[in-house]
């Protein structure tokens, strides 16, 4: 598969710093010349496999932080937070934006913090009015907004839970068959915890109930199996991983008791998933069947949303699978989960463009949609999109409905089955799509619902024509 090279200038600054050593004492603990560990940290050069090697010999650093590349990801938050008209006139080039992330990375990161707070307070100036009377300066972050970013700039992945999961797996004799007998037996052996699996009296809204003192836990049996295995494996790994769970959530230090929470269940869910579908085998399945989802759902008994949330998981270092994007929306066009390991990055603000596939594929429930796009900055996907139908049983049970997409560069269309007949040498073939149309700099779009907040419009009210503005 094609390779990246890896940039950690900063990284490399801020561990030699914290070990209080010259730029001659840390090329000599790495054996390598000043001029060249110089190089290394102004990002004129990328970390070589002998670099990482050492560093780990040296300092017994966790390379999952240097593996990880989150240029990309700050690039798209900044270039975002800088279209606010407030900034017009004051705006960096996109190479300016890469050498202040590059060289500068928490002043970044402090910059969206900041940019954040002001969107907050502009959105809801009413309630942080009071915030104002009450003495309390700093506007708090939304918790979902913390989480988010929690996971987005983790690369949605995190290593020592993997690697738990991975061996709670083989350990479990997880076989995509009796993965919900195993977690059965696992909760009453292992943790004495005993399980019901009925409606009784849990609403249908109520997946699952966990009674920490009499150590009893209810799933709602009317979901679907993959879900019910999923949530019995989530329980587990949130007994089974909770030091490493609590330790990722102190560290993280979220602002809000509630993103703390959110961030709790969702770590249990990365581990849940995880262990249903352990890195190795599901790595290599995955390339063997060309990521088909479909067969992957079937080996490892999940659900189609699970095992593309994991497919946007693949991020070990050593051992990285293809980048894919992952998206879900519903029917409204509203974004419910969001992760990429791609340049593709999703607005913060906002739904997705219309142009995507992830809306076309409600036109034909529970069928595999295929589509060729390009983004503004000229990369180019191969993109999949498929609904999913969720409800218990019953007549008057409530059905939720959502669309979830996958995607994937082209450079790696070899290596998926969704690209097979697919025209990925011709221009032509790609559908113009945008992240949103706040920020989309495209002139001729015919669904544009609003201009780019960082560029002028004229009308001309002599012609009509689709969109009633031109961008200038």
């Amino acid at each position: 598969m094609p390779g990246r090279k890896l940039f950690a200038g900063a990284r490399l600054r801020n561990l030699r710093k914290s070990n209080d050593l010259t730029q001659r004492e840390f090329a000599k603990r790495l054996d390598v010349s000043a001029s060249y560990l110089n190089q290394l940290e102004n990002n004129q050069r990328p970390l070589s496999a002998s670099v990482l090697l050492a560093l780990v010999d040296a300092f017994e650093i966790d390379l999952s932080g240097f593996a990880s590349d989150e240029s990309v990801r700050l690039v798209a938050d900044l270039q975002e937070a800088l279209a606010d008209p407030i900034l017009a006139g004051r705006r960096p080039s996109r190479q300016e934006m890469k050498l202040a992330i590059s060289n500068t990375p928490e002043f970044a990161h402090a910059f969206l913090v900041l940019h954040r707070g002001y969107q907050n307070l502009q959105e809801s100036m009413a309630s942080y009015n009071d915030i104002l009377e009450r003495g309390q300066i700093a506007p708090i972050p939304l918790p979902y907004e913390e989480v988010r970013d929690f996971f987005h700039y983790n690369d949605n992945y995190f290593d020592k839970l993997d690697k738990s999961a991975e061996a709670r797996a083989r350990q479990a004799g997880i076989d995509g068959v009796r993965n919900k007998e195993a977690a059965l037996a696992r909760l009453e052996q292992k943790h004495e915890i005993t399980v019901s699996l009925e409606r009784g009296d849990l609403s249908r809204e109520v997946f699952s109930e966990m009674d920490v003192d009499a150590k009893h836990l209810r799933i709602n049996s009317e979901m679907p199996r993959s879900s019910q295995c999923f949530l019995l494996w989530h329980q587990i790994a949130l007994i089974e991983d909770r030091a490493e769970i609590e330790k990722m959530i102190t560290e993280a230090r979220f602002q809000t008791a509630e993103g703390a929470s959110i961030a709790r269940i969702a770590l249990g869910n990365f581990c849940a998933g995880a262990t249903l579908m352990p890195y190795g085998e599901f790595l290599a399945a995955a390339s063997d069947c060309r990521h088909d989802v479909e067969l992957l759902a079937t080996k490892f008994g999940a659900s189609i949303e699970q095992v593309a949330h994991r497919l946007s998981t693949l991020q070990r270092p050593g051992a990285r699978g293809v980048p894919f994007y992952f998206v879900r929306v519903d029917r409204a066009g509203a974004i419910t989960k969001r992760h990429s390991t791609t340049r593709l990055q999703f607005a913060r603000y906002g739904g997705a463009c219309p142009l995507w596939n992830v809306h076309q594929a409600f036109e034909t429930p529970g069928e595999i949609v295929r589509q060729l796009a390009e983004t503004p900055d000229g990369e180019r996907y191969i993109c999949i999109a498929r609904t999913v139908t969720k409800r218990s049983a019953g007549f008057r049970s409530p059905i939720r409905r959502y669309s979830i997409a996958l995607g994937s560069p082209v450079d790696f269309a070899k290596y998926i089955v969704y690209a097979d007949d697919l025209k990925v040498d011709s221009p032509d073939a790609y559908d113009k799509i945008g992240v949103s149309c706040r920020i989309c700099n495209r002139k001729f779009c015919p669904q544009r619902a609003v201009p780019p907040i960082d560029r002028p419009i004229s009308i001309d009210p002599n012609t009509r024509k689709i969109v009633p503005f031109q961008i200038d």
